[in-house]
């Protein structure tokens, strides 16, 4: 969890300079781009946890 409290906190201090700067987000414009990467990562958590399931 603390990872990705960091990972966040990063992530918010790199938005925050680049759009104090005027530079572009150096991030996919599109929402659906973001959820879709959050997809990705979903599904290799599922698989894992699915994998954990069945085979215990």
């Amino acid at each position: 969890m603390r990872d990705i409290l960091l990972a966040l906190v990063a992530g918010m201090i790199v938005g925050i300079l680049f759009k104090f700067l005027k530079l572009p987000l150096p991030a996919p414009p599109v929402f659906s781009a973001v959820v879709g990467i959050f997809g990705i990562y979903f599904g290799g958590v599922v698989l894992e946890w699915a994998v954990k399931l069945f085979h215990s």
